[in-house]
């Protein structure tokens, strides 16, 4: 595996690699890699093409300085991975690589009304921040196709906009969601929750579930209570439990069986804030 620290570098040799016609697939990350990880990965490698990863702690989509400060770095793991899950070509830039020109958006993005509902509502500028870093580093690798985790589902459906809008030359591709034994979905924050948050982090994919299984039973109102109530019984504090139209996020107030929809939930445990979605 090739390591490039530097734009210089990662160019002259993506430049290469296409001028003798080989795609290339990139999977962005902020490192603290895991099997979820390696999944979009292996997704990649199903093409005959040239896999990029990159690992960057984007300074720019954190809410609170706190946050950013604890986030996991573990770079000498995440090479190991890499290199064992047969990774072609790391990026790993430093904060002055990414942004030359200073890390102030220039010209905001049209993200809409994804921008103001759930992830959106509860940390106003982080897609913004998200946008901004993932158009930077599409600029710098020019992949044919990005590979997206869905456990992040208003952020792939915020960054397909921004693809869109900005008429970028990428293809993006939304890979499902790897899941602990329990359901509880991957995520480098896991590695911050303690034994006994570990141990009920669980019961908000258990409330997914409970919100996909009582379809056309009940109404969601009821299931949302339920949900609720558990989660705080049971230590979380829910920021929200929604249900939505999966193509555009748009909030329903109860099932709506003519429509492809999505649960999403999002709650603390303790410190750590964890966020998952199912698709119903």
């Amino acid at each position: 595996m090739f390591i490039f620290k530097t734009v210089k570098d990662i160019t002259a040799h993506l430049e290469a690699q296409r001028a003798q016609g080989r795609l290339i697939a990139f999977v962005p990350t902020m490192g603290a890699l895991h099997k979820g990880h390696l999944s979009l990965l292996q997704a990649a490698q199903q093409l005959p093409a040239l896999t990029v990863c990159s690992i960057f702690v984007n300074p720019t989509q954190f809410n609170n300085a706190t946050d950013l400060e604890k986030y996991p770095r573990t770079t000498e793991q995440d090479i190991a991975l890499l290199t064992g899950a047969g990774c072609d070509v790391l990026f790993l830039p430093t904060e002055q690589e990414v942004y030359p020109d200073g890390k102030a958006v220039k010209e905001p993005y049209d993200l809409g009304y994804l921008e103001t509902v759930l992830e959106g509502a509860y940390r106003p500028g982080h897609f913004q921040g998200v946008a901004q870093v993932v158009e930077r580093l599409l600029q710098i690798v020019k992949p044919h196709k990005l590979y997206l985790g869905q456990k992040d589902f208003q952020q792939v459906a915020v960054l397909r906009r921004m693809i869109d809008t900005r008429q970028l030359a990428v293809q993006l591709e939304s890979v499902p969601t790897t899941r602990e034994p329990d359901g509880l979905a991957m995520s480098s924050r896991n590695r911050r929750l303690t034994e006994s948050q570990r141990s009920v982090a669980g019961l908000i994919y258990q409330c997914l579930v409970s919100i996909q299984s009582k379809k056309g039973m009940q109404p969601f109102a009821v299931i949302q209570k339920e949900c609720r109530e558990l989660l705080i019984h049971k230590g979380f504090r829910p920021d929200y439990i929604e249900l939505a139209v999966a193509d555009t996020l748009e909030l329903l107030p109860d099932y709506d069986p003519s429509r492809k929809m999505v649960a999403l939930i999002a709650a603390y445990i303790g410190e750590i804030r964890l966020i998952d979605n199912l698709v119903l």
